[in-house]
């Protein structure tokens, strides 16, 4: 898959966010080792703290379709999906807790992941790994002196 398709499957996960609140619409695809692709999308809520990011969102999905521990890559874009297109110039990244939850995935995994974070609009894409995002993360290596 091109980053250009895997990008599109993030933006247009996003024209399927439910953002009444924020009006902020994100999507994240995420690819298995085997090229599967699974999507989520974030879900806000009238008590705001119930709100589900699209990286949980896609997480939980890539867990039931494939598993945590065969996750390559991810991709993440964000904007206004008001219209028919998602809209917006700015790169997302993903949240700090969104950053714990991938971490743990990671540490699954055994590799660090690449993150494609783009724009709304899709033209300006920023190719981080999730160690850059999260350099000194807490993961299930650091439980190990609580046995």
């Amino acid at each position: 898959m091109t980053d250009a398709d895997f990008i599109a499957a993030a933006r247009a996960a996003a024209l399927k966010a439910y953002a009444p609140y924020s009006g902020f619409s994100v999507g994240c695809a995420i690819l298995s080792t085997e090229g599967e692709l699974v999507t989520g999308a974030n879900m806000e809520n009238a008590c705001y703290r119930l709100g589900l990011c699209a990286e949980q969102s896609a997480l939980t999905t890539a867990q039931h379709a494939f598993g945590l521990q065969r996750i390559a890559r991810i991709a993440v874009a964000g904007g206004d999906g008001s219209g028919e297109a998602l809209a917006g110039g700015q790169r997302v990244t993903p949240c700090g807790g969104c950053r714990q939850a991938l971490l743990e995935a990671s540490h699954l995994a055994g590799r660090d992941f690449e993150i494609l974070c783009a724009s709304g609009d899709g033209t300006s894409v920023e190719r981080l790994s999730l160690s850059a995002l999260i350099p000194h993360g807490f993961g299930p290596a650091n439980l190990s002196d609580a046995r």
